[in-house]
C-alpha cells in the first residue's frame, strides 16, 4: 500500500516509517516541519513533504494517490492544543471524504469509563478528534492506547525522569488508579493490522497484559534501572499544583505535562470486549520487558532510542559518562535544560 503518515517525525511516527518500510509499503512522511529525512535516517523510498494539517491544500496534495492515511498529529504542546487538533482533523476529515480515501488509521488515548464531562482536556480532544475522523471513511479505526513505552516517549520520559530524579517520591493518592501501558512495538503491529482488509475497525484499545497502579509503574521502572527509591502517600496533592511540579521537574514541554498529569485521576484500561488481539498471535509485550529494553542503552528496536528523538528527551553524552548517582546527573540534565532555555537561538 502506499501510505501516508501525518506527524512521521513523532516519537511512533519515527518507529513507524521504517516499520512500513520493512512491511513492503510505501510511504510518505508528512510534518508540520521543513522535511529533513537524512535526521531519521530514511532513503529514497520514502517521501518526505511538509503538510499543515489545518491546510486544506495541503492535505489535499498529501493525500493524492495514497491507499491509506495514518493520523498521528497531536499539539499538546500548545495551551491552545483542542482548537488546534480539532480544526486539523475535521480538515483532514473532509479532504479524505473527497478524495475516497477508504483506510484511515488514528491513534487516540484511552479513554476512562467515566462520564464525558468528567473527562480531562486531553482525552476530551482525543475522543472529539477520533470521532471526527472515524466518521470520514468506512475503514476507519482508533487504536486507543494509554502509556506507550518506549526511550523517546514523552509519557514514559516523564514517569522514567520523575522515578529517577527524587530519592523519596511524593504520590497523590489519587494517582493510585490503574493504568494499562503498551510497548510501541505492539502499537506498531496494531497499525499493522488495522491496514489490513480484514483488520480491527472503530474504536479498539491497545494495551499490554499487565495492569498496575501509576507508582507501581514508577517502582518498574526504578527497579529496571537499579534505582531504590521511596514513594510517600500524599493525601492533599492538587492535580494542577502536581503538573505544575511534574513540569519543573522534567525536561518535558510544559503543556504536555500539565495536560497528561491531569488525566491520571481515572482508570486507564482497556475494554475487555473491545481491545485488540494480533492476528498473526504471538503475545504482547509484558511492562517490565518494555521497560527493560527503553532502558538498555543501544536497544536496537522500536523501544530503544533514536537520534532523532527531541533533545530533551536524549541523554547529554558528557553528562553520561561523569560519575554521578542517577539522581544528580538527573538534575545535572534538567538545569541544563533550563539553562539552553534562557539562551537565545536554543
Amino acid at each position: 500500500m502506499r501510505v501516508l503518515v501525518l506527524g512521521a517525525t513523532g516519537y511512533v511516527g519515527s518507529r513507524l516509517v521504517p516499520h512500513l518500510l520493512e512491511h513492503g509499503h510505501d510511504v510518505v512522511a508528512a510534518s508540520s516541519s521543513a522535511p529533513r529525512p537524512d535526521r531519521f535516517g530514511w532513503d529514497d523510498r520514502v517521501r518526505a513533504i511538509r503538510c499543515d494539517v489545518t491546510d486544506p491544500a495541503a492535505v489535499l496534495e498529501a493525500v493524492t494517490g495514497v491507499d491509506a492515511v495514518v493520523y498521528l498529529v497531536h499539539s499538546l504542546d500548545r495551551s491552545d492544543f483542542s482548537d488546534r487538533d480539532r480544526l486539523g482533523a475535521q480538515t483532514v476529515a473532509d479532504v479524505v471524504a473527497a478524495a475516497g480515501v477508504r483506510r484511515v488509521v488514528y491513534l487516540s488515548g484511552l479513554v476512562p469509563d467515566v462520564p464525558e464531562a468528567d473527562l480531562s482536556a486531553h482525552i476530551s480532544s482525543r475522543l472529539e478528534v477520533e470521532r471526527i475522523l472515524l466518521a470520514c471513511a468506512d475503514d476507519a479505526v482508533a487504536l486507543r492506547a494509554g502509556v506507550v513505552i518506549g526511550a523517546g516517549s514523552t509519557s514514559f520520559e516523564i514517569i522514567r525522569q520523575v522515578a529517577t530524579l527524587f530519592l523519596v517520591q511524593p504520590v497523590p493518592t489519587w494517582m493510585d488508579s490503574s493504568v494499562q501501558p503498551v510497548a510501541v512495538s505492539d502499537v506498531l503491529r496494531a497499525v499493522d493490522d488495522a491496514l489490513t482488509d480484514d483488520g480491527p475497525r472503530g474504536a479498539v484499545d491497545v494495551g499490554s497484559p499487565d495492569v498496575l497502579a501509576y507508582p507501581d509503574l514508577m517502582r518498574v521502572v526504578g527497579d529496571q534501572a537499579g534505582l531504590s527509591r521511596v514513594r510517600v502517600p500524599a493525601p492533599v496533592a492538587p492535580a494542577g499544583l502536581v503538573g505544575l511540579g511534574t513540569a519543573l521537574a522534567t525536561t518535558a514541554p510544559f503543556h504536555t505535562v500539565t495536560a497528561l498529569i491531569e488525566s491520571l485521576h481515572h482508570d486507564m484500561v482497556c475494554r475487555p470486549e473491545h481491545t485488540w488481539a494480533p492476528r498473526a498471535g504471538g503475545p504482547l509485550l509484558g511492562v517490565e520487558e518494555a521497560v527493560r529494553r527503553a532502558l538498555t542503552p543501544m536497544y536496537a528496536g522500536p523501544e530503544g532510542a533514536l537520534p532523532s528523538d527531541p533533545a530533551w528527551a536524549r541523554g547529554n553524552p558528557l553528562l553520561d559518562v561523569l560519575p554521578l548517582p542517577a539522581s544528580g546527573r538527573t538534575a545535572a540534565r534538567l538545569a541544563l535544560h533550563r539553562v539552553r532555555a534562557l539562551l537565545p537561538g536554543t
